[in-house]
């Protein structure tokens, strides 16, 4: 804790459980450190997905959602559906089901590892994340990018294995369905409370999209989604570390 003290501002990298939950933001406020990223309250609501569409359902467009607690033969929403942890990231334990069996399946396998399970309607379209930077001026959007994975969905191996999944960037869209994604981003990154930087995911499907999760710690590395939309939007990975360094210094101030 001492050495801790003797920084100026910590450059938050850490992912999942304890970096991105609002614990080590809550231990930082205690310390009077500043830190990258946003605060304790708001990274713990978007680390809980189920949080999250609670706190936006009125303010976003969501995909109808449950919350289940228990083993149960057969989806509440219908098929096809997704199976999915509160608390989760890099789409670890999301499941996409067309019966009762593949259902079952997903419960066995979330329920009893995570305790609670989201159950979620499936909208078929475009996945796309929209990555959003703070700076002195306020906030900025970044290019959108589409991913469009080989596999059914954007999932961990879509993810993590070259050649897995393909990168459209800027994402093909029309003026207004681009500003329409970008909108619905920046809405829900700046009424979660969101400061610095992150990336909101969502679901372009029939003129509309559909709110997914925001990442309030993206990946940072040279191949990750944010910097390369910074790149399209003509930002060099050396300039953004600086932008996300020195937003940790704006969090007094409001932004709306």
């Amino acid at each position: 804790m001492d050495q801790l003290k003797s920084f100026d501002v910590v450059f938050n990298v850490l992912h999942g459980t304890f970096g991105e939950d609002g614990t080590l933001q809550a231990i930082l406020d205690f310390l009077g450190i500043r830190y990258t990223g946003s605060d304790a309250f708001s990274s713990m609501i978007c680390f809980d997905k189920l949080a999250t569409y609670r706190f936006l359902k009125d303010i976003v467009e969501i995909p109808d959602f449950i919350e289940i607690r228990e083993f149960m033969e057969t989806s509440p929403l219908g098929y096809p559906c997704v199976v999915k942890p509160r608390r989760e990231g890099s789409s670890i334990g999301v499941f996409i089901c067309e019966s009762d069996e593949e259902f079952q399946h997903a419960i066995k396998e979330d329920l009893p590892q995570y305790g609670s399970v989201i159950v979620q309607e499936y909208i078929p379209g475009r996945e796309m994340t929209v990555s959003i930077l703070e700076t002195e001026k306020g906030f900025e959007v970044l290019p959108i990018l589409e991913l469009r994975p080989k596999r059914r969905f954007y999932d961990y191996v879509a993810k993590y294995t070259k050649g897995e999944t393909e990168f459209i960037l800027p994402a093909p869209l029309n003026p207004s369905e681009e500003r329409l994604v970008k909108e619905t981003a920046l809405k829900a990154f700046v009424e979660a409370g969101c400061r610095g930087f992150g990336r909101v995911d969502g679901i372009f499907s029939n003129g509309r999209f559909y709110f997914l999760e925001i990442n309030t710690v993206p990946g940072l590395t040279e191949t990750s989604d944010l910097p390369a939309s910074a790149k399209a939007g003509g930002i060099e990975f050396e300039e953004l570390v600086e932008i996300i360094l020195k937003s940790a210094f704006l969090k007094g101030e409001v932004r709306a």
